[in-house]
């Protein structure tokens, strides 16, 4: 069975910051810079194909925890938050009036004004994943990661997810023929150097 770990990339200004990036071409800080560039993908992962949204702050961290430059893959491009991005969650979901909302209350249609739906971002990635092969590593956003575990899962942004998505960490999903399924338990990366 082939088998996708997801890895979300490290800190950029903008997260720090509580800022929605989306497709913003935000480049890592160099406190993320300094944590990777201690850390690699454990064994079997890091034999595997490795691949990242073209954002740089995804395919940078692709290339710090491999030594390998990614292939591109334009699916893997973070939701677009349309009129969103920029702004921070914090000040849109203290304004009613902006019709933002938390993840737990989206459902597969919410919209950002002038961006994309999770429906539309999962349909995006259907063709990408079922042409997969081989085990990859997939350093991508976490609205990507969302939309592919949710799947994975059968939640449907209605309530807590049922995941955690933390920094650092591979999360795996068995890709058969029925569907993704997550893997329950999250791979972390390891020092460098260590066997």
């Amino acid at each position: 069975m082939t088998r996708l770990a997801l890895l979300r990339h490290g800190h950029t200004p903008w997260n720090r910051a509580g800022r929605i990036q989306g497709r913003s071409d935000i480049a890592l800080d160099d406190d993320a810079r300094a944590t990777l560039s201690d850390l690699t993908l454990p064994s079997p992962w890091d034999r595997a194909d490795l691949v990242a949204s073209p954002l740089m702050r995804a395919v940078e961290t692709a290339h710090l925890v491999s030594g390998q430059d990614p292939a591109q893959i334009p699916a893997l491009t973070e939701m677009n938050w349309g009129d969103w991005e920029g702004q921070r969650g914090e000040d849109l979901i203290a304004d009613p009036a902006s019709g933002y909302r938390h993840i737990e209350d989206w459902g597969w249609d919410f919209r950002p004004p002038g961006g994309e739906t999770p429906r539309e971002v999962l349909a995006r990635l259907q063709p990408w994943l079922a042409g997969l092969g081989r085990d990859t590593v997939a350093v991508c956003h976490i609205g990507i990661m969302r939309m592919l575990m949710a799947r994975a899962t059968g939640w449907d942004f209605d309530g807590p997810a049922p995941f955690r998505i933390k920094r650092a960490r591979l999360y795996v999903l068995d890709l058969g023929p029925d569907g993704p399924r997550l893997q329950p338990d999250p791979v972390r990366l390891i020092a460098k150097g260590q066997p």
